[in-house]
Formats: structure tokens, C-alpha cells, sequence
């Protein structure tokens, strides 16, 4: 193995590097995508974790499988509104709680 595989890598100096510093348009399109993709992601955990199919998520919310299966891909980030919405069709709940240091 050579140096370099062991290198520590600053990774808000990589995400800068690959695309842009915050506050400049093409972050802010990076930082949307990252959250769209993290809370599909938190949303197919859950519902695995309930055992529930896409359709059956989907019947329960009033919308297609399609727009659950774009949600969980990341393809589409939901509303604050309807993501609650599908937390309470999950049986889970959200918190809010202020960021410590």
C-alpha cells in the first residue's frame, strides 16, 4: 500500500474544490441534491423498518408508487409538510432539537 490510500482528506475543502464554496450557486444545487438524497434515504429506512411496501406507503398518503419510489431515489425532495406526512404514515415522529456547539 502506497502513502497516499492513508492520506486524511479535509472533506468541506474537497466539497469546496468539486463544487464551489457555500453561498455560490452550483453548492447550493450540490447541497439541495445531497438533502434530497438524504431524506429519501431516512424515508426507505423507515419503511423497510415497518415492513411497508411503496405501494402500501404510497395508498396511505394519496399518491402514486412512482412519486414514493422518486422520493426515496432522491429524484424529488418533498415538502416539509408532506415529508411530516409521511413520517406520521410511518408511525414515527419528528424532532426538532437545537444544535449543541
Amino acid at each position: 500500500m502506497n502513502k497516499k490510500e492513508f492520506e486524511i482528506h479535509d472533506i468541506s475543502a474537497e466539497l469546496e474544490k468539486e463544487y464551489g464554496a457555500h453561498g455560490t450557486p452550483e453548492r447550493a444545487e450540490f447541497d439541495e441534491r445531497a438533502y434530497a438524497f438524504y431524506t429519501g434515504q431516512v424515508i426507505l429506512d423507515a419503511r423497510k423498518s415497518e415492513k411497508m411496501t411503496q405501494t402500501e406507503l404510497a395508498e396511505r398518503l394519496g399518491v402514486h408508487k412512482s412519486y414514493i419510489s422518486k422520493v426515496e431515489n432522491g429524484v424529488v425532495n418533498p415538502s416539509v409538510g408532506f415529508f411530516y406526512r409521511i413520517m406520521n404514515a410511518l408511525g414515527l415522529q419528528v424532532e426538532i432539537n437545537k444544535r449543541v456547539g
